[in-house]
């Protein structure tokens, strides 16, 4: 089954009660939140409503929030090849 990926990259401060209305029907309350939702006419008209606010990406399937936290962790920049005694 496929998925939206929704991440809400900016605010919905200052906008229409509309615009942040359609935000909290989606889930996405902080800024940099991810919510997945099944790919349906209706979650990409309220996508639509809000497209400047948010970044979509359509998956296969969902990650799990230890899974999306282990894919934000960056390089440590350097490999332990040896233990030294």
């Amino acid at each position: 089954m496929a998925y939206f990926r929704i991440t809400l990259l900016r605010s919905a401060i200052g906008l229409p009660r509309a615009r942040s209305g359609v935000l909290q029907a989606l889930g996405l309350r902080k800024r940099m939140a991810t919510v997945y939702h099944p790919v349906s006419p209706q979650v990409a008209g309220q996508i639509f409503a809000v497209k400047e606010l948010v970044d979509v990406q359509e998956v296969a399937e969902k990650m799990t929030k230890e899974e999306m936290k282990q894919s934000r962790r960056p390089d440590p920049g350097y490999y332990i090849e040896k233990r030294a005694r």
